[in-house]
């Protein structure tokens, strides 16, 4: 899910962004074509008039900040393989004449923004990572997926550096973080992993060269939990931080507003909450508005370009 989305353009990574332009939560099981919209930084909340082409939930979201979000397979059954884009700042929507590789859902997106956007575990469970060049919108698949075959590998990224899929199941739930090198798409694992195993789609966002955060899932012994880790940047240490989500759930989703705030969305009830991490000190607080409908499994990307 997600995000990202969860990548800004390489000025904003290097810390001179002031904020972003908004926040969109999309998709869900029980309002599968509606997009939420929220407003950076007053995080007033509006819902696009042209929703998604199709019902989507568990896919793959990411953006290229400045120019448009992404909306890739989920939905029922096996899922399917279309891709939506919504234009920035217009939102106005199409889609794509390129496809994921094969029909999918439960999968993770996350973006090197201004370069390509990236869907993980295509055709679940899967070691198949998908790569859209933002340039034309064309598709491949990387030569080297993710390290083991799984689905609910959930993205977030340090735009310009790296992306990371983290957690996920194979045949349990995993604390596994594959990372991708920019431009190059080498993979590595990191030695420390999430700091519990994080499944059925946790949330993913980054404050985009500062840090990126899993929160929520659920662990291998199929408990749902509010923990949040954050994985500094580069040194991808980890930390947990004391103030997880308001309430333990899985089946969420994130974004991310760099340089000044995080949000994970929605989850398992369904509910409607949107909690706000303030990256000045990873403080919580619940937003007054949530969610337009109660929503398990949404996907969310971010415009941060100024």
């Amino acid at each position: 899910m997600s995000f990202i989305l969860l990548g800004i353009l390489n000025s904003q990574a290097a810390g001179g962004a002031a904020g972003g332009i908004a926040g969109y939560v999309a998709g869900g099981e029980q309002a599968t074509t509606q997009v939420n919209k929220f407003a950076f930084p007053s995080d007033s909340r509006s819902t696009l008039g042209t929703g998604l082409s199709v019902g989507r939930f568990a896919f793959s979201p990411f953006a290229n900040s400045g120019v448009a979000g992404y909306a890739a397979g989920g939905g029922s059954g096996a899922g399917n393989s279309s891709v939506d884009k919504f234009a920035f700042p217009s939102d106005t929507r199409s889609t794509l004449v390129a496809t994921l590789s094969t029909n999918s859902q439960r999968n993770g997106g996350m973006a090197n923004s201004g370069v390509a956007g990236y869907a993980s575990n295509v055709g679940y469970p899967s070691t198949t990572v998908n790569k859209f060049l933002f340039s034309n919108d064309s598709r491949s698949t990387l030569g080297t997926g993710l390290s083991a075959s799984k689905e609910y590998s959930v993205g977030m990224a340090n735009s310009g550096v790296a992306g990371y899929f983290g957690g996920g199941r194979t045949t349990v739930n995993v604390a596994t973080v594959d990372k991708f090198a920019f431009p190059s798409d080498s993979r590595s694992t990191l030695g420390t992993g999430l700091s519990e195993a994080r499944g059925s789609q946790p949330g993913g966002m980054a404050n985009s060269g500062v840090a990126g955060y899993y929160g929520g899932g659920r662990n291998a012994s199929a408990v749902d939990v509010s923990s949040v880790d954050k994985f500094a940047f580069p040194s991808d240490s980890r930390s947990t931080l004391a103030t997880g989500l308001s309430s333990n759930r899985r089946e969420l989703c994130g974004m991310a507003n760099s340089g000044i705030a995080g949000y994970f969305a929605g989850g398992n009830g369904p509910v409607s909450t949107v909690d706000k991490y303030s990256f000045v000190d990873d403080s919580r607080s619940t937003l007054g508005t949530g969610l337009a409908t109660a929503v398990t499994l949404p996907g969310a990307f971010a415009n941060e370009a100024l």
